[in-house]
């Protein structure tokens, strides 16, 4: 007979439960005590810590396991290793530039002609107003002749009108005077002939004919008064006509001397001659290049720059360049915006005494500052940036035999360091050679590191 006993009772707190089961160990008569405990907490600070040791060793585990990404074994001397520091970044991008002069002045000629005599060799010094070369040009000596003919036949008309007017001013005034005699004359003859009337010694037809002559030269002499007056404004006005006219032929006539004296083609400025090029019996077009008159103490550098920094050159930037051993300090006096190849060009110009040994035509290498220098993060500007665009870099493990893919923000850079934004700290080591035989690898296995 199986039996089923269930027994309770208290004890110290604890619940004791006796189970008499149907099997064997049941009927061995042995019962089993089970004991519920409070529960533990797994939060406490030293399971926390081991938590975070395992997570910890796990990390490392994952990046630099054997089995990890993708990975590359190449010999520790194949490639570069540099730390990453903080120390001074100077915002600068180098120049390299050419010396030209600070003054050029184009030497053309005003009027086209053939070279008949040449003064001056290619290279000479020339001073201001010096003749450099004769031109011949027979049609424009044509011209001068005949605005001189125009002229001098203006002057000539000029002169008859004078004359006619000086004439016809004289004609009226010998009319005038010949009415006004006529006038005093008959007045006194009428006035007579009034008293002789009055007496019965003239007859009435006789003084109303002296009255009627009186008043024929009184309305003569206003006619004439009025005609001297319009004829003299009229040729007045044609004078002053003429006068101009003449003044305006003079002028072109001075303009076409002028034109004739530039025939001889005259240095506008002292200075050197370069690149002239005229020979005997050549003929020169209206405006046609001989060559450039170039200023011989002061000089400027003209460079070409990516444009890429096209944003960031201003005139006034501070640049420095070595001439002789010695440093001297540049500023920036013009830009071009205009692209070509991918290029913009500048002028920069010595901010003191332009140096003695500096020449025309020799390259120089500068330094273009495009910002104030100071602390930062850098790596050494290295051939990893152009496989990488600068997004991510492989920085060494602290024992130098692994490296692993690491993205980064990198900023400004110069020739000589590249500016860390985020992503490295200061005491790391990074690979910054080229990246051209494992750029798809995740890790690198230096081999032969001690």
């Amino acid at each position: 007979m199986d039996l089923f006993m269930e027994r309770k009772h208290k004890k110290s707190g604890n619940r004791v439960i006796d189970m008499t089961h149907k099997d064997s160990s049941q009927k061995s008569g042995i019962g089993m005590d089970r004991k519920i405990e409070k529960k533990r907490n797994y939060f406490s600070a030293r399971n926390l810590l081991v938590v975070v040791g395992l997570a910890a060793a796990i990390l490392l585990y994952v990046l630099f396991a054997p089995g990890s990404g993708r990975l590359y074994k190449i010999d520790g001397d194949r490639v570069v290793v540099a730390p990453v520091v903080l120390g001074q970044f100077e915002d600068f991008i180098p120049v390299r530039g050419r010396v030209t002069p600070a003054r050029t002045v184009f030497l053309d000629t005003v009027e086209g002609g053939r070279v008949e005599k040449i003064y001056v060799e290619d290279g000479a010094t020339v001073e201001e107003g010096q003749i450099l070369v004769d031109l011949a040009n027979t049609a424009l000596q044509l011209d001068v002749i005949s605005r001189e003919a125009q002229v001098t036949e203006q002057l000539n008309n000029l002169k008859t009108i004078e004359l006619s007017l000086e004439q016809n001013r004289l004609s009226h005034k010998r009319n005038l005077i010949e009415i006004e005699y006529q006038i005093t004359r008959l007045s006194r003859l009428v006035a007579r002939r009034k008293e002789l009337a009055v007496r019965g010694n003239v007859s009435i037809a006789e003084l109303e004919n002296s009255e009627d002559e009186l008043g024929y030269y009184e309305k003569r002499r206003a006619i004439t008064i009025e005609s001297q007056a319009s004829d003299e404004k009229m040729q007045k006005q044609q004078l002053k006509q003429l006068m101009s006219s003449t003044e305006q032929l003079e002028k072109n006539l001075i303009f076409a001397r002028k034109n004739l004296d530039n025939l001889s083609v005259r240095a506008p400025v002292s200075g050197k001659l370069t690149a002239f090029d005229a020979e005997i019996g050549q003929s020169m077009s209206r405006g046609q290049r001989l060559g450039q008159i170039d200023d011989p103490d002061h000089f400027k550098i003209n460079a070409q720059i990516d444009e890429f920094y096209l944003g960031r050159v201003d005139v006034g930037q501070r640049a420095l360049v070595n001439v002789g051993g010695k440093e001297l300090e540049l500023e920036v006096r013009k830009t071009y915006p205009q692209v070509r190849n991918g290029q913009f060009e500048i002028d920069m110009i010595f901010a003191g005494q332009t140096p003695a040994k500096i020449r025309r035509g020799q390259t120089v290498q500068s330094k273009l500052f495009l910002g104030d220098t100071g602390k930062a993060i850098v790596i050494p500007n290295g051939s990893f940036y152009a496989d990488t665009g600068g997004s991510w870099i492989f920085v060494v493990s602290p024992d130098g035999t692994k490296a692993v893919r690491r993205d980064v923000r990198l900023g400004r850079r110069n020739s000589k360091v590249i500016e860390v934004i985020d992503g490295l700290q200061a005491g790391e080591k990074v690979i910054v050679s080229p990246y051209t035989n494992y750029i798809d690898m995740d890790r690198l296995e230096l081999t032969g590191v001690n």
